[in-house]
């Protein structure tokens, strides 16, 4: 998080090349493909370093990028310096998550209030097949 830029485009920086990716965007393999107030797009798929011991994608696979998704969204309304903190996601897993198929992870802003933003998120394929959907509500932080 930088004290000096909006959340907005603390992110854009990221997807911009200007700031350092974080590593769990390594990890997971997503990237930003879209961002604006209030809304986040992310690629990701998952690979073998996935897998659980079943030979499926692990559902932490799922919830990593839901939660991911849906804090950035919250992040996109925020001013310089303001950090906050997911404190309950809840997640439904519809279908299996596929193997290196590209996925698109959607989040977006329910309702913000100064200390409270609920947002929402969707993992799909590219045929608009929904995988997983979570709600989230992220803690602002405003005073330390």
């Amino acid at each position: 998080m930088s004290a000096t830029m909006s959340g907005l485009d603390f992110l854009q920086a990221i997807r911009d090349g200007k700031h350092e990716h974080p590593s769990i965007a390594e990890t997971m393999n997503m990237k930003f493909a879209e961002i604006e107030s209030g809304r986040v797009m992310f690629l990701a798929h998952a690979d073998e370093r996935h897998i659980n011991p079943a030979g499926g994608v692990h559902g932490g696979f799922a919830a990593t990028i839901l939660d991911s998704v849906t804090g950035c969204a919250v992040h996109t309304m925020l001013e310089a310096g303001i950090p906050y903190g997911t404190i309950d996601l809840a997640i439904k897993m519809m279908r299996p998550i596929p193997v290196n198929t590209e996925l698109f992870a959607e989040g977006k802003i329910i309702n913000m209030s100064k200390s409270l933003g609920v947002s929402e998120g969707s993992i799909r394929d590219a045929n608009g097949k929904i995988y997983a959907h979570a709600t989230s509500t992220c803690m602002i932080i405003r005073n330390r």
